[in-house]
């Protein structure tokens, strides 16, 4: 499996465990985001903390997770990120749209 999901109190935390956010795993990770949210989660956060590279399917899976969560009136958080995949986030300005914390800690915080 090439990510890990799990219930916490108050979020679903996705926790990416290959080092590539890319054309392999998103498509995956986008059906298990559709699921969990069909489930009644509306809070999910997405823990990059492995992942050392991500291209623009990954970015698409991360929007996904965004609006699933905003249109359930929750909250997406990721977290995790490493100097290049901060970077690609940052050029494709969607760190002004996403919420990014430094740790799943902090990210649990943000919800609760």
């Amino acid at each position: 499996m090439d990510f890990n999901i799990e219930s916490r109190n108050d979020c679903t935390v996705i926790q990416i465990q290959s080092d590539k956010l890319d054309t392999h795993i998103a498509p995956a990770l986008k059906s298990e985001l559709v699921l969990v949210s069909g489930k009644g989660e509306k809070n999910i956060i997405l823990d990059l903390e492995k992942c050392q590279y991500c291209d623009s399917s990954g970015l698409s899976a991360i929007l996904v997770a965004n609006r699933l969560c905003k249109n359930a009136g929750g909250t997406f958080v990721l977290c995790g990120l490493n100097e290049a995949v901060e970077r690609l986030i940052t050029i494709s300005q969607l760190d002004t749209v996403l919420t990014i914390t430094e740790s799943v800690a902090d990210a649990e915080k943000m919800i609760s």
